[in-house]
């Protein structure tokens, strides 16, 4: 498992999936779908804020 951090290649809008998907080792498309459907699920307020925190907690990712 790599080191968790804000991907600068992959992401739609703040890398933080892209990041998380890198560090896992599986396809982003797939980490962005389920975040899409936890985020509706849980009435969007607790996932919006928790990537909204992982924005500011997580570092870019070095060149």
């Amino acid at each position: 498992m790599n080191k968790l951090v804000r991907s600068r290649s992959n992401r739609k809008v703040a890398g933080v999936l892209g990041g998380l998907s890198k560090s896992i080792g599986i396809d982003p498309t797939i980490t962005r779908v389920i975040f899409i459907v936890l985020l509706f699920t849980t009435g969007v307020f607790p996932m919006a804020l928790i990537y909204a925190l992982l924005v500011f907690v997580l570092p870019n990712e070095e060149v």
